[in-house]
């Protein structure tokens, strides 16, 4: 086998290096997206969670805007809530 040059050498190391360093780099970064894609995915699911609940709410005051809408509920709420009587009704409140 032929000797190989001193160029030759410094050439295959410098390139070896390089190459070694490349990956290093490449792995380091690709594990660097996944982590990130793996955390995103995370906080996706939360959201989603966090969307269904909002949206159950929403529709829970959907329902009491329309229950509102009806003036005997209304004045029943009023009644209830800011211990509001009719003429002649008379109200005990109970601690609990």
């Amino acid at each position: 086998m032929k000797k190989m040059s001193q160029k030759t050498k410094f050439r295959v190391t410098f390139l070896s290096i390089a190459f070694i360093i490349s990956i290093v780099v490449f792995v380091s970064t690709a594990f660097s997206y996944f982590s990130q894609i793996m955390k995103n995915n995370k906080e996706i699911e939360n959201l989603k969670k966090i969307y269904s609940e909002k949206l159950v709410d929403e529709e829970k005051l959907k329902d009491e805007i329309n229950k509102l809408q009806d003036p005997e509920y209304m004045a029943k709420y009023a009644r209830e809530k800011y211990l509001y009587s009719k003429n002649g009704e008379i109200i005990i409140k109970i601690e609990e």
